[in-house]
């Protein structure tokens, strides 16, 4: 119906008054609703939320949620990670994690030290060296290309406000490509970097890409387009898509150009263009450039066609969230969550030069339940594993898992810098948890 829900979230205690900003709730079109809030100021005894169709509580309201409850800001990290993993509902496996480590039984920070300098960062110049200790982050930039460090920072930051993280040294490539490509049998054989993004031919440890780290930690905070808003803007129900497939990106790979020729051979089909020409100069007289669309109208296509850019198409979580099918190219590379999903299940797979992506979208076409049925699927699974809670705890069992391979003490090296956590004078933040002595730790 028209009748909004509305959900009001406050402090339990009426003695405690804290400012917590409730957009209204996304709705999914599915009967399920996704409420966002965010809180400017801490509460000692919890919160209380209650849902109400018009003046009456539904879905048995109130809720209930146990204090303190703290606001992002608020440094007050959780010295037990074994109580903070179970808050978090971490699962206690990641597939992608335990696949990751196999080829490093035991980490040699010494060897590292030595290697990593001279023959990843002069040649990638996207390398970042970080040392986690006492729960403070420290770091120091190999390169010139590691402006991205911003977004490992914020959220090394932010985990290390929620839980104590174990001491840890690493080294981070914030530039799109993997970067180890030594074999576990090689010698000397590989070192762990961790990386944003995975090949089937490369040995990286992988995290969840700056893209979606930077939308968890976003979410509220002026950003539209991430994981959880996307998901409240769908389009328009599935029977009032339009029947043909989307594609809009930058030229960053020859077989996004050659969607642009298949979409003007096939226009009843395809509606493919390039918004923006870096790499194929040459070809925007010939293709043509079309104008930005906003991501939200992308869902009013009933296919999507994600294509690789330099490496992963990163906006694919995006497009698995929405309501559309996804017809995804092969591809080497790969995201943290991938191992998650199955083709023909989660998505429709087309080859790499894309001769049968025509045939798929006629197949879509020809079979809309079974294609509205693996859309679902892959909005539905795709929920489970981009949930901010998931990122944050594959993010600290990543560090967990480097942590107790590490055959040495993790220092803080030369050069290393203090990443301070922000300034918190806006906010009001009592932690009620007893923080260790300087002395204890």
């Amino acid at each position: 119906g028209r009748t909004q829900f509305k959900v009001v979230i406050k402090a339990l205690s009426p003695k405690e008054a804290t400012r917590i900003y409730t957009p209204r709730p996304l709705d999914r079109n599915d009967g399920t609703f996704l409420m966002r809030y965010r809180m400017y100021g801490s509460v000692r005894k919890g919160l209380k939320i209650e849902i109400l169709y018009g003046d009456q509580h539904v879905a048995q309201s109130p809720y209930i949620l146990k204090g303190p409850v703290y606001h992002e800001y608020c440094d007050c990290p959780e010295e037990d990670p074994e109580i903070w993993q179970n808050v978090m509902s971490c699962p206690s496996q990641e597939p992608q994690i335990t696949k990751d480590f196999i080829s490093f039984p035991t980490i040699d920070l010494q060897r590292m030290l030595k290697e990593i300098p001279t023959k990843f960062s002069q040649t990638r110049g996207a390398i970042v060296h970080y040392t986690i200790l006492n729960n403070h982050i420290y770091r120091r930039s190999l390169g010139k290309y590691t402006d991205f460090k911003m977004f490992s920072d914020e959220m090394f930051l932010s985990l290390a406000r929620k839980v104590r993280l174990p001491d840890v040294e690493f080294y981070l490539n914030v530039g799109d490509w993997p970067v180890e490509y030594r074999k576990a049998n090689d010698t000397p054989g590989p070192i762990p970097i961790i990386s944003w993004c995975g090949s089937v031919d490369s040995r990286d440890i992988v995290l969840p890409t700056y893209d979606v780290t930077h939308s968890t930690l976003e979410t509220l905070r002026g950003v539209t387009n991430d994981l959880l808003s996307i998901q409240g803007n769908t389009g328009p129900f599935w029977e009032n898509k339009t029947e043909r497939a989307l594609f809009r990106g930058r030229d960053s790979r020859e077989e996004r150009l050659h969607l642009v020729k298949l979409s003007k051979e096939n226009p009843e089909l395809l509606d493919a263009g390039i918004t923006g020409y870096f790499f194929f100069r040459e070809k925007e007289k010939e293709l043509g450039k079309v104008q930005l669309m906003g991501f939200f109208d992308f869902f009013k296509y009933k296919y999507q066609v994600n294509v690789d850019g330099t490496v992963a198409a990163y906006r694919f979580p995006y497009l698995l969230l929405g309501d559309s099918l996804v017809l995804k190219q092969d591809s080497q590379y790969y995201e943290h969550f991938y191992i998650g999903l199955k083709p023909w299940k989660h998505y429709v797979p087309v080859k790499r030069n894309l001769e049968d992506l025509l045939e798929k979208i006629k197949w879509a076409k020809e079979n809309d339940e079974e294609a509205r049925k693996i859309a679902k699927e892959g909005q539905l699974m795709a929920r489970e594993l981009l949930q901010p809670h998931r990122l944050y705890c594959y993010y600290y069992k990543v560090l967990q898992k480097y942590a107790k391979r590490q055959a040495s003490k993790p220092e803080i090296q030369d050069g290393m810098e203090l990443v301070p956590q922000p300034d918190d004078r806006d906010s009001v933040c009592s932690c009620h948890r007893k923080k260790p002595l300087r002395e204890d730790l």
